[in-house]
């Protein structure tokens, strides 16, 4: 064999040998006799290496073509457009593999015999450039052919659901009960105009998502609310921080239906939380404290608001941060904590921190199957609510004894446990006598709020005192509040 014969050989790839010889011939010519046939092969061997991919997952808008099998999922409508020469067609395709999606574009005589031709499910063998485009990265083919011997291990079966969603995709419909919603903000772009975004969280019967719409679909979030089911149209897949999102854009849109979309958390214990788990949990609400602001080291301000959440196995803190603070619930709500972040709460207690990619959620009663814990709750619910302008407790003596009925005998005896002082002893006179209290400050000016990882003490005092510093405070408690003879 000669040289050119040589090095095809030694290729896997589908490129018949007459092409081959073909490129080699014009590769020699283009460099003008510096390379003779051999040298000329083995770099056309080497372009058609670089080409090839292992997957989906491997194709870059930077490469210059590529080469890949994959599986059609789903053949969109063809579309007419004005060039410059006279009109053209174009037709987008989605396709799988086991490694992701991607969308292939088809023109012109392509476009419309695969129109003609194409169902999902079909095999096809594609070689095109890959490039950024309107939803993501979409390769525009410059050749298809179909390969019915092939096997591509994607279930179609499952698509239109979150659980089927993969990076690259577009084209997305999918249905889902609004989690939560988040309102619209503002931002500029590079080039001085200025752009709007808003988010939601989505669940169904398979996973939740998260929800990104731009510009004009951002609005959408103001006339949707928790709860209902929607659907979404033309949506696609991008990557954050290594957790697929589904966006919408100005080609998308969100609407609501008639179909009732069923999600049930899948839900991890309080009692088997450990440090550094980004988890769900759901409970019932035992307290909740007030909102409170700070100002961080950028001068900028944030928000705070601590919450203590109950199910079967125990209880914890939760921190809701930033527009989390305001969620509308409190003691008696069945709540869905998702995404959150296991962390080292004061006191060296386990928290749990909502920050901007976790969900909150009032769920239905009944929802957590959390037991007896409701009755509790109501207790807890009661004494906050109750008159006088007492104490707002946060601590175990604010609810149900643990024996499983959701009754406290001595609550029943003493009255509310909003007459039972910080220290413990009985609330029944206004002034409750000296009481000492260690905490962290919450909340400063007028009033100081104190947390010692159990309790809340609201405290009146002129000490000049800052957020997070631990103190002692000492004086009489009177009416719930603490009024300070001394703080150290």
């Amino acid at each position: 064999m000669g040289a050119i014969e040589d090095v095809y050989a030694d290729l896997d790839t589908d490129v018949s040998e007459e092409e081959f010889r073909e490129a080699v011939e014009q590769k020699v010519e283009q460099m003008d006799g510096l390379a003779d046939e051999e040298t000329a092969a083995m770099l056309i061997a080497h372009e058609l290496t670089d080409e090839e991919i292992n997957g989906i997952a491997d194709i870059d808008a930077g490469m210059e073509e590529v080469k890949f099998l994959a599986k059609v999922v789903s053949v969109g409508d063809i579309r007419t457009f004005e060039r410059d020469d006279g009109e053209g067609q174009v037709l987008n395709l989605d396709v799988a593999d086991e490694t992701g999606h991607v969308r292939v574009a088809l023109w012109d005589q392509d476009a419309a015999a695969a129109e003609e031709e194409l169902a999902a499910g079909d095999v096809l063998r594609i070689k095109g450039r890959p490039k950024e485009g309107y939803s993501g990265l979409e390769v525009s083919a410059s050749r298809v052919e179909g390969d019915q011997d092939a096997d591509i291990d994607v279930d179609l079966a499952e698509d239109g659901t979150i659980a089927s969603l993969s990076l690259g995709q577009s084209d997305v419909n999918v249905r889902g009960k609004v989690l939560g919603v988040e309102p619209v903000r503002t931002f500029d772009r590079n080039d001085g105009s200025e752009g709007k975004v808003s988010n939601l969280v989505l669940g169904d019967e398979t996973g939740r998502v998260r929800v990104t719409m731009w510009d004009e679909q951002a609005d959408t979030v103001e006339t949707l609310s928790e709860g209902i089911s929607v659907e979404i149209v033309d949506g696609y897949v991008r990557d954050r921080d290594g957790t697929l999102e589904l966006h919408v854009g100005s080609r998308g849109a969100i609407e609501e239906t008639n179909e009732e979309v069923s999600y049930v958390p899948e839900t991890t214990a309080i009692t088997d939380l450990e440090m550094g788990d980004i988890v769900d949990i759901a409970g019932v609400i035992r307290s909740a404290d007030p909102k409170r602001t700070f100002d961080r080291d950028d001068g900028s301000e944030g928000q705070v608001r601590n919450v203590r959440v109950q199910d079967k196995s125990g209880d914890i803190r939760v921190a809701m941060w930033g527009e989390k603070a305001d969620a509308d619930i409190g003691p008696g709500d069945e709540v869905l904590f998702a995404d959150v972040e296991v962390k080292d709460g004061w006191q060296d207690d386990l928290e749990a921190s909502a920050g901007w990619r976790s969900t909150v959620s009032v769920l239905e009663d009944g929802a957590t199957d959390a037991g007896d814990v409701d009755a509790a709750a109501e207790s807890a619910t009661a004494s906050q609510s109750g008159g006088g302008g007492g104490q707002q407790s946060t601590g175990l003596s604010a609810f149900a004894s643990d024996d499983g009925d959701g009754s406290d005998d001595d609550a029943t005896d003493q009255g509310s446990t909003e007459e039972t002082s910080a220290d413990g002893t009985n609330g029944d006179t206004a002034d409750d006598g000296p009481t000492e209290f260690t905490g962290t400050v919450v909340q400063t000016g007028d009033p100081v709020m104190l947390d010692d990882g159990s309790e809340t003490l609201t405290v009146d005092t002129d000490a000049d005192v800052r957020l997070g510093q631990e103190v002692t405070v000492r004086g009489r408690l009177v009416d719930g509040r603490l009024d300070a003879d001394d703080v150290f």
